[in-house]
């Protein structure tokens, strides 16, 4: 996996570039070397398959908003391989829906998976002082369902739709980022470059699932795309 967003490599064809990599440096994708993102690291509970994609279609679609506490203890599960490396204290913020979608959903997912997966995580861990402001950041301009641009379009179509409130992010302020679904990172990409250039110190990301780039090679042949970072 890429160090960074948790991209799988495929070692045959990567053997050479990674074999110029030292360990210090970490083993990076192409996306992550050539366009490097703007948040430290990027974390999730699984890949985007099978009975979890099922779940997060319930919570997304269905209105099955129950279904939020059992994927946020898988979601709590991702966000603790950060402990060793993430500040002892994180505002935690989930990605924003536009406000009339989120009007018509009854609810932002990603909040709902992000307050689940603080809940367990103040039992188990109460060292690590965990709070959500997720108000803190908008999604002030509507955009189209990424899932059906390739990740070029995606970059674009996301460009400019999120806004940090002013003043909102104290000098040195550390960030959890949480979505429900890491897919080619845009999304993540374009929070942690405004919620950097807000103030935070550094940006981490926690998401349920985790596409890989051969299932979103079935929406779009864009895997040639890589070098310029939208892998």
């Amino acid at each position: 996996m890429c160090g960074c967003c948790g991209e799988a490599l495929d070692l045959d064809l990567d053997s050479a570039r990674l074999a110029n990599q030292s360990l210090e440096e970490g083993i990076l994708c192409d996306g992550c070397q050539a366009d490097p993102p703007m948040f430290e690291r990027a974390v999730a509970h699984a890949v985007y398959q099978s009975e979890l994609r099922q779940m997060v279609h319930l919570l997304k679609y269905e209105r099955m908003d129950l279904v939020a506490k059992l994927l946020g203890g898988m979601l709590a599960e991702s966000i603790l391989r950060l402990e060793a490396e993430a500040a002892r204290e994180l505002i935690v913020v989930a990605v924003p829906l536009f406000p009339a979608k989120q009007r018509q959903r009854g609810y932002n997912q990603s909040a709902l998976l992000a307050d689940a997966a603080i809940a367990e995580l103040r039992r188990s861990h109460p060292q690590w002082r965990l709070r959500s402001q997720h108000t803190l950041m908008e999604r002030h301009r509507d955009t189209r369902s990424q899932f059906e641009l390739n990740p070029v379009s995606r970059r674009v179509n996301i460009r400019g739709a999120f806004r940090v409130n002013a003043d909102a992010i104290a000098p040195g302020s550390e960030v959890l980022l949480v979505d429900d679904i890491y897919t080619t990172g845009a999304t993540a990409r374009e929070c942690s470059r405004v919620l950097r250039r807000a103030g935070a110190s550094k940006v981490w990301v926690a998401t349920l699932a985790r596409a890989q780039t051969p299932q979103v090679a079935l929406w779009d042949d864009t895997r040639l795309l890589a070098p310029q970072g939208f892998g």
